[in-house]
């Protein structure tokens, strides 16, 4: 068989694959006959002010040492969920791909590890525009990854980041971030289908509005039966400040007192009815619960 552009490039996310096969399905669930799984899309390599900046650094201490949060860079997990159900096969988030961190960008070679190829993928499902949720939907030759399916996002998340507008708008060091997701956005615009707040995009999963870390972010509740897990995508971004103490701003949320307030109805929900999550930038997979701990919370993680 010829060796097209696209075959090129899963041979060789195969051959990572083969290497690195055992620790790329982290995390699993099952929803009554949803089958729900975490993939590594790697890790990001993040300056500490990115997500603390603007905080009281002396306030800010004592977290850092209870979570062992050194000087050094952040290195948080990237997770992507892969939901099958009644024959879909359905990717929340698309990873990095090739074009943002050399760190991240594994997707591809997850899914082969698993057994997943590229076309059986019946939907993508995004929380927002972010490089890391967005850009993988192309791969190294600017080919859709996914040529078989079909792509959703929230009507209000598509048209901010669409815009012309926003890259002039956006501020100097998030402009490069708008032209990139404008990019892909154009690769998938006569494949995507948009929903607002509320709507049951898929059989048992709910789009819910979570606005802040970007204007249109959304988390996707999945129920199976009596149990539901939440996809929280950025809406809680890290494990420590954001579960400590959720009203704090967080540096890379585009609007801090919106996305903070969006946390605290989300973290006294999931703590109240101990819903299962699914956090993009959680340790351990990202799948856990939310415990009230002290004044804030704490993400416990595990099945």
């Amino acid at each position: 068989m010829a060796l097209s552009r696209r075959n090129f490039g899963l041979a060789a996310a195969a051959g990572l694959a083969a290497a690195a096969a055992p620790g790329w399905a982290l995390a699993r669930i099952e929803l009554g006959a949803k089958k729900i799984e975490t993939l590594s899309d790697g890790h990001l390599t993040l300056p500490p002010e990115f997500i603390f900046g603007g905080l009281d650094q002396e306030a800010l201490q004592p977290l850092l040492h209870r979570y062992g949060i050194g000087a050094g860079p952040l290195t948080p997990e990237v997770n992507v969920t892969l939901l099958r159900d009644e024959g879909r096969v359905v990717l929340f988030d698309a990873g990095s791909g090739p074009g943002f961190q050399d760190s991240a960008g594994k997707l591809p070679g997850a899914l082969e590890a698993i057994g997943v190829a590229p076309e059986e993928v019946t939907h993508v499902v995004f929380t927002h525009c972010h490089p890391d949720h967005l850009w993988g939907v192309l791969d190294d030759f600017d080919e859709l990854l996914f040529p078989e399916a079909a792509f959703l996002m929230g009507q209000d998340e598509w048209d901010y980041w669409y815009d012309p507008d926003t890259a002039a708008s956006i501020g100097s060091s998030r402009a490069a971030m708008a032209a990139g997701a404008r990019r892909r956005m154009e690769a998938l615009e006569d494949r995507v289908q948009l929903f607002a707040d509320g709507a049951e995009i898929l059989p048992g999963v709910a789009a819910r509005a979570t606005p802040g870390h970007t204007p249109g972010h959304m988390a996707f509740e999945v129920r199976g039966g009596s149990e539901s897990v939440l996809i929280l995508g950025d809406a809680v971004g890290n494990h420590h400040v954001s579960f400590a103490e959720p009203s704090w701003p967080v540096g890379s949320d585009q609007d801090m007192q919106t996305a903070a307030a969006t946390r605290l109805r989300l973290l006294d929900q999931l703590a109240a009815e101990q819903m299962r999550l699914i956090g993009y930038h959680l340790p351990g997979g990202g799948i856990g619960r939310a415990e009230r701990s002290g004044s804030g919370y704490r993400f416990v993680a595990g099945e």
